[in-house]
Order: structure tokens, then sequence, then C-alpha cells
């Protein structure tokens, strides 16, 4: 996969180069529009799909290790550790995060408002990070496949690309994951109360 990966790079455009760090780097900011520029980009012919699919998941999980990382720095902090180490409700949510990691991690990525806080206490609490990892890069997967997939699929259809307006793609594939976020974290906030 490497090779091939290598061979598409080398054997392609040096402006893939430039849309790879730019996806990558998309991805640390946000996401889901990451996710439908690299699948826009590749039903365009712009961008091999392998390429797109790996600058992708590469920045999604190099993006939510960072978060990890942060919560192992932000644990050497002595102050810090002793104020949130201390408080009862710490010990709640590190109890409820440990019990199940996997599961609840899995749930984090796909929770709207969670991933940051989530995936930062992960690493505070000392999750451990083949558990953590393998649990983000699952899920991962799992939403980008779901997101690129449905986008390139439509992307390619015929009618789209006879059109000038193929490039609306990109935006109306953006708001319709932000209110699909919204009717979730307005789901979620009904069932907690």
């Amino acid at each position: 996969m490497i090779n091939h990966f290598l061979q598409e790079i080398s054997a392609g455009h040096h402006a893939y180069w430039f849309l790879i760090v730019g996806i990558i780097l998309l991805s640390y900011l946000l996401e889901d529009l990451a996710i439908v520029t690299a699948a826009s980009l590749a039903a365009q012919d712009q961008l091999p799909i392998s390429l797109a699919m790996v600058a992708i998941a590469f920045g999604i999980i190099t993006g939510d290790f960072g978060l990890y990382y942060l919560g192992l720095l932000t644990r050497k902090v002595r102050w810090l550790r002793y104020k949130t180490l201390t408080n009862k409700y710490f010990k709640v949510v590190q109890n409820r995060l440990s019990k199940n990691a996997f599961l609840n991690i899995f749930v984090i990525r796909f929770t709207p408002g969670l991933r940051a806080i989530g995936f930062t206490l992960s690493g505070f609490f000392l999750i451990p990070l083949p558990i953590f990892l393998s649990a983000v890069t699952f899920a991962t997967t799992l939403w980008t496949g779901v997101v690129f997939g449905v986008v390139y699929y439509l992307g390619t259809r015929a009618w789209l690309q006879a059109t000038q307006y193929q490039w609306l793609l990109i935006p109306v594939g953006v708001v319709a994951l932000l209110m699909i976020n919204r009717i979730i974290r307005r789901s979620i906030s009904r069932e907690s109360l």
C-alpha cells in the first residue's frame, strides 16, 4: 500500500503534494470540510482517490493523537494535576472514560462537541495508547468512509459533472454535515435532561 501511495505521488503531478498537505492541514481545523473537499477533488479527478483517503485519515488520526498528547502534557503541570485528580467530578469522568475505554472513545468520535475534551482527557487520564489509537482509527475509518463515499458518489454522477455547478458540492456537503451535527447535539441534550 505504501509503495502504491508513493508511486502515485511520484508519477503524478507535484500539485498532489500541495493538495495532500492542504487536506491534512484543513483536517486539523475542520474535519468535515476536509473530508468533503478531498472527496470532491477525487470525484473531479484532481487527486487520486487513494491519496485523498490517505491524506484525510492521516490528518484526522494525527489530529486526534495531538489532542491525546496535549492531555499527557497537561498532566505534567503539578497544580493542574492536583486540582483535577482531587476533584470528585473528575474522578467520575475518569471512571466512566476508563471503563470500557474503546467504546467510549469510539462514541466520543461521533458526538459533536466532545472530541476535543474527550480525547484530551483520554491522554490526561492515561488511557492506554493502543486502545485510544485503535478506537480512533476504527471510528475515523467508518466516519470518513461513509462521508467520503457519499460525496464521491454524488460528485461522479454524470448529471453533476455535466453542470458548471459541481463546485457547489463542497458547501452543500458541509452544510448538510453541520445540520446533522446540530440534530445529534440537540437529541443528546434532550436525552440528558
